[in-house]
């Protein structure tokens, strides 16, 4: 079985071919049938003009032979008509309708033929169709006259009548030919011309619909083709551009309700976990304050060396609860409002004194590098809490020392407050500033200090910044702007 192999048409073309083409080439057709019905009335009247100017060129000769009695020029005559080759047959007559000499095929009698009689009556050639030994012929009778203008005889050419057809049939199939072959012309040139003008950017950029379609915003069109194609592609262009927006303003509006829905948890978790720190801190506070006061007051008056050891152990864990309840009590602290002017050099030794008398390994040493004498303006006691708190972690983690180093620039002051020892995990850089996050061990630490110094940075309007130090060890920098800042001299206030 053989593979048919067919044309693809797009729907362009074949609306093209149907509405235009089509149309066009039956108006052409019928415009030929027209033309070819004239051109065969025309062809008809000129074959018989034709025999009639034959019939006249001979007929002066045959009607001097005619008077003369020389049948043998009138044969002659007729005969050099016959072998002219489009003539049939040709003969002459009498007035009576009796033959006198024939070329060819011929009628030997015309006394019955009305159109002979009428033509030797009127004078005026007559034609006409007729059967002539069985063949349909086309018959031109022209009178004979002398040169008086006397009637003497009849003058018979027949051509057959085929030969009109013959001729007719040839202009058909030339004219038919010719539109067939206009006809797949404009066939041709309207797929192959309609494709490569407008169809193929028509084709390109239905594949980039479809493309769109199955989600790819990144496809753009080339801008090439007709003034008209290359408006539509110049459209869909700023189409996808202004798509591609919409849905990135989607995704950054929904990450950003994100956000602040996060953000909103976590305050009201604050806020929580505020209220019930306060509530805690306060009714643990009066409780560990008697137990320590009656701890102090049993170690004056007993003697044994295994109680003091007991009651000492009960003051440490009292001590660390404490804490613990100064901690949850800043936590919970109202956010900044009364600030002082302080120099920065005295914040920082007030946090370092406060933190040493927490140290138990004397080796750390602190390192000061800052000798300013710059203030700036913050709620001192909170700003002390949270140097005091970056620095207990600063020498927890330290392995031989702790530096802390102050900078300015163009936009803001900087505490930096570095030990030299392993460092932040991933995970602890992530949570580190979430309440009760500890990478210590259990019973070493609350998980509150770096969340209560976000807190105080973030009410000074400034940033808390966890990073690791490339020679090893944590920076922990505390960011103050630099309009909080002004130039003079220290007040401190102790």
């Amino acid at each position: 079985m053989t593979k048919r192999y067919t044309l693809p048409l797009s729907s362009i073309q074949r609306r093209l071919l149907l509405y235009v083409v089509i149309p066009m080439l039956l108006i052409s057709g019928a415009a030929i049938t027209f033309g070819l019905n004239i051109a065969g009335q025309q062809e008809e009247e000129r074959l018989k003009t034709d025999l009639k100017l034959i019939g006249r060129a001979i007929s002066l000769p045959i009607s001097d032979a005619l008077l003369n009695n020389d049948l043998a020029t009138v044969q002659a005559n007729l005969d050099s008509v016959f072998n002219i080759g489009r003539v049939y047959g040709a003969s002459v007559y009498d007035v009576n309708g009796q033959q006198v000499a024939e070329a060819g095929v011929t009628e030997t009698d015309l006394s019955d033929s009305w159109l002979a009689r009428q033509t030797v009556q009127t004078g005026v050639s007559q034609d006409d169709y007729r059967q002539v030994e069985g063949r349909e012929v086309f018959s031109q009778f022209l009178p004979i006259v002398d040169r008086g203008g006397r009637i003497i005889g009849l003058l018979q050419i027949n051509r057959r009548a085929s030969d009109f057809d013959e001729r007719f049939e040839q202009l058909s199939q030339v004219a038919w030919i010719s539109w067939f072959i206009f006809a797949v012309v404009t066939i041709a040139v309207l797929v192959f011309g309609h494709y490569r003008g407008v169809g193929r950017h028509v084709l390109y950029l239905r594949n980039i619909m479809q493309q769109v379609a199955e989600g790819r915003r990144d496809v753009r069109v080339d801008t090439h083709g007709p003034s008209e194609i290359v408006a539509i592609s110049q459209g869909l262009n700023e189409m996808l551009e202004a798509v591609t927006r919409a849905e990135q303003e989607i995704r950054d509006r929904r990450q950003e309700e994100q956000r602040l829905n996060e953000a909103l948890r976590e305050q009201e978790k604050m806020a929580a976990i505020g209220s019930v720190s306060s509530g805690v801190a306060h009714e643990l506070g009066a409780p560990l304050t008697v137990i320590d006061n009656r701890a102090k007051k049993l170690l004056r008056h007993t003697d044994s060396e295994d109680d003091r050891r007991q009651l000492q152990a009960i003051r440490g864990q009292v001590h660390r609860l404490t804490r613990l309840v100064n901690q949850l009590l800043a936590f919970s602290r109202t956010p900044v409002s009364e600030r002082q002017q302080v120099a920065i050099k005295v914040l920082i030794e007030r946090a370092c004194t406060s933190v040493g008398f927490e140290l138990e390994n004397d080796d750390i040493q602190c390192v000061v590098e800052y000798q300013g004498d710059d203030v700036c303006t913050v709620d001192v006691s909170r700003m002390e809490l949270a140097l005091v708190n970056v620095l207990r972690n600063a020498y927890q983690a330290a392995k031989s020392e702790v530096r802390i180093a102050v900078s300015q620039t163009p936009s803001s002051t900087e505490i930096m407050i570095m030990d030299d020892g392993d460092g932040l995990t991933q995970r602890a850089q992530a949570h580190a500033t979430s309440p009760f996050y500890s990478s210590k061990t259990t019973g070493e630490g609350t998980g509150l200090g770096l969340t209560i110094v976000q807190h105080i940075m973030s009410d000074h309007e400034g940033e808390l910044k966890l990073e690791n130090r490339p020679e090893g060890g944590c920076c922990v920098i505390l960011l103050l702007p630099q309009k909080e800042l002004k130039t003079g001299g220290s007040n401190d206030s102790e």
